[in-house]
């Protein structure tokens, strides 16, 4: 049985990534994939139990190194109980985040990127996508987007300040000028159909 493939989607607050999600997971099904739909912090029993302990509660409720132990310990769950039993059988697993959140949210200031590229070894062997596609809007655009999602009910890392949130925005596009290969910027802008075509023109070459 050929593997599936594992991709990911990323992006600041209210970039889209799960409405397209859901969009690209459908525009998959349709030409016959079997598709797993998953997020993170999340994707599985354990680690959603973790998700709830990290996005809850006061935003120093965690110190950045727990907070990035945390993280990891979710993903290491969420990869060997979701994520590789679906590869193995030949599915496809589309995942709202992964490593990059952690690298672009938690990797700068106390802890490095190289801290969170240790943890994922340590924790998840440096397991990666095939594909990261990275949604890219305007600012401003997507602080509007993600105050119409939320309101006033930002989880603790989403309710962040500006300088944060486009700190992140930059991390992001630093690791996708460093990693071509396997992370695409993707134009999150205009109606969400033009969006899902260009997710799914991005990714003909790793279709059968």
């Amino acid at each position: 049985m050929t593997r599936g493939r594992f991709i990911t989607l990323e992006g600041g607050e209210g970039a889209g990534k799960s409405t397209q999600l859901r969009a690209l997971a459908a525009a998959l099904r349709a030409q016959g994939v079997e598709v797993v739909e998953t997020r993170e912090p999340g994707g599985s029993e354990g680690a959603e139990a973790i998700r709830a302990l990290l996005l809850t509660g006061a935003a120093d409720r965690w110190s950045p190194r727990a907070e990035a132990l945390l993280f990891a310990a979710a993903r290491a769950d969420h990869i060997e109980k979701t994520i590789h039993p679906a590869l193995h059988r030949g599915a496809w697993v589309l995942s709202d985040r992964f490593l990059d959140s952690s690298r672009a949210y938690q990797g700068m200031g106390e802890l490095t990127d190289a801290d969170i590229l240790t943890l994922h070894r340590i924790g998840s062997a440096d397991f990666l996508p095939d594909r990261t596609f990275f949604l890219t809007l305007p600012e401003g655009e997507a602080q509007q987007r993600a105050w119409v999602r939320d309101g006033d009910a930002a989880d603790r890392i989403g309710g962040r300040d500006a300088a944060f949130h486009a700190d992140v925005a930059a991390a992001f596009a630093r690791f996708a000028d460093q990693e071509p290969a396997r992370i695409r910027a993707i134009d999150a802008s205009g109606k969400p159909e033009a969006v899902t075509a260009r997710l799914v023109a991005a990714l003909q070459d790793l279709l059968p």
